[in-house]
């Protein structure tokens, strides 16, 4: 079995060479293919003298040369950066210095919006220009000439083992700069495997990869695709309804999405072909409202649905199959297989059924901590609960920072971040229970509860919502639901209609970024 991460594609290349491994558009590589254009590539960074683990940064869409500069980074021995093409020119800076990255592969257009950037990252050597031909400037080097480099090379990559780093994947920090989470071989091959044994993966699968490389999950659709032999589709959609019909143009048989997508994606028609070929549909980074799901299994009767919870610190932890989901609605499951999820005690006691505590992740998928940033590690890695204290060297966990309970058959709930639950009237309330109950009614489209600053509650509950398709937001009927739904103190003292809500560039809804720019209305409507 693979133990590093090129070898997925090298292993599945000595078995299945001729079958299809990866398409963008109308170009499409097979495995043997693809591992021969990893090979090269490897060889042409290692000819622009790459060393061991320095990091090697990818700011490109979805595409064949992401694919193959990403894992030609890591059999080279490097360690590979992908950046969000989502992300502004302020947050790719960051990101190129704060991991002092040695190699920019990006195009031309991205390169110019990082214009006042590249100039202040010293420790970037060769900016690798894809999609033309030419070198159009100091440093910089086509993508032509690094395969021919590598082509014309007899260079071996740097000596790796699997517990070496491999990747450092940016998550939205406190900050509003993006952190490094650093993963080694062993994190990203195990969580390969273990994702594809529950979703049975095979080599007939056919999955669409939509969301951001930058993104765990969406890195898992490439490396759990080609740990199997499946074929992985890359897709960079402009508008929701592109996706059902590329799922039905490619039969495609397995999607992840996070549940703001799902959202939209519930609201379409879809062709029967693409409800006919999906044998499985995920879904992770955040919780999916029992509502959307009932609306997911009518939309797609024939698909199986596999609700998820995860973060890149670890992962994934749980998931929730598919036959369990009628009889434990909104739980978000079991660990996944080789890992083990407890609930604990500010003291790291073990809490009791339905005791609500903090989610903390033990074994091989527990990253290697914030690149460059020890104060954060430590506050997030901690020894795991329960050891023996004669253990000279503690294991660490992930500390996840999420409140979870654990029902009486070992099932989890998930309750709310710790540094998202809004205190009003002296009650700890989860944004996303507040969430779930709105998004119930079927009277808005989509919904983020937000805490703000009261003189007499602590915080007062603020709802913002768009209005649900094809119709006017009735703001009184919501509140209506909410009173007959909720307990006083959990009713929004406000409900606000926006056109959009903001995400973050991993799809999920920015409730941090939505509170920065709503403000106080409640202060705003006294003054």
């Amino acid at each position: 079995m693979p133990h590093l991460i090129p070898l997925l594609i090298r292993n599945t290349a000595e078995r299945l060479g001729e079958r299809l491994a990866l398409a963008y558009g109308e170009a499409t590589l097979d495995y043997a293919t693809l591992w021969q254009s990893v090979e090269t590539a490897a060889r042409g960074f290692l000819e622009l003298d790459i060393g061991p683990r320095d990091r090697i940064a990818v700011y490109l869409p979805k595409q064949i040369e992401t694919i193959v500069a990403l894992f030609g980074a890591s059999h080279a021995g490097a360690a590979f950066v992908p950046v969000n093409p989502a992300l502004k020119a302020r947050q790719v800076g960051h990101i190129l210095r704060d991991c002092n990255v040695r190699i920019l592969v990006t195009s031309a257009d991205r390169l110019a919006s990082l214009a006042d950037e590249v100039g202040q990252c010293h420790d970037l050597r060769n900016i690798v220009i894809v999609g033309d031909p030419r070198s159009p400037g100091v440093n910089t080097v086509s993508w032509q000439q690094v395969m021919e480099l590598g082509a014309a090379s007899a260079r071996t990559g740097h000596r790796a083992i699997d517990s070496d780093m491999a990747a450092i994947l940016y998550t939205s920090g406190s900050t509003g700069l993006p952190k490094g989470v650093v993963l080694s071989h062993r994190n990203m091959v195990a969580g390969a495997k273990s994702v594809a044994s529950y979703l049975n993966n095979t080599p007939e699968d056919r999955l669409l990869a939509v969301l951001p490389l930058s993104f765990d999950y969406g890195f898992s659709q490439l490396t759990t695709g080609f740990l199997v032999g499946a074929s992985v589709r890359l897709m960079n959609y402009l508008l929701p309804r592109d996706i059902p019909r590329a799922v039905a143009r490619h039969r495609i048989t397995g999607l992840a999405c996070v549940p703001p997508l799902w959202i939209q994606l519930a609201e379409l028609d879809w062709p029967a072909e693409a409800q006919a070929s999906l044998r499985y549909i995920t879904s992770t980074g955040g919780r999916m409202p029992d509502p959307l799901v009932k609306k997911l299994k009518s939309l797609l009767p024939t698909s199986e649905i596999y609700l998820m919870y995860g973060l890149t610190e670890a992962f994934r932890s749980t998931f929730l199959p598919p036959d369990e989901i009628d009889a434990r609605p909104n739980s978000i499951g079991k660990a996944v297989p080789n890992a083990e999820i407890l609930v604990v005690r500010p003291d790291g006691r073990p809490c009791g059924v339905n005791e609500p505590g903090e989610l903390v992740h033990r074994g091989v998928l527990v990253g290697m901590g914030y690149w460059n940033d020890p104060k954060r590690t430590a506050e997030r890695y901690k020894p795991a609960p329960g050891q023996d204290p004669a253990l000279p060297i503690q294991e660490m966990a992930v500390w996840s920072g999420d409140t979870v309970k654990m029902d009486e058959d070992g099932y989890l709930y998930f309750v709310g971040r710790r540094d998202e639950m809004i205190k009003t009237s002296g009650f700890r309330v989860s944004p996303v229970e507040v969430e779930e109950i709105i998004y119930a009614s079927g009277k808005v489209g989509e919904v983020a509860a937000i805490g703000v600053d009261h003189p007499a509650l602590g915080q007062a509950i603020i709802v913002v919502v768009t209005a649900p398709e094809g119709a006017a937001l009735d703001k009184d009927t919501v509140l209506a639901h909410c009173r007959k739904e909720m307990p006083s103190y959990m009713v929004p003292a406000e409900i606000v209609e926006w056109q959009s809500l903001p995400r973050n560039p991993n799809g999920k809804v920015d409730r941090k970024l939505i509170s920065s720019e709503l403000g106080n209305p409640l202060k705003d409507a006294a003054e």
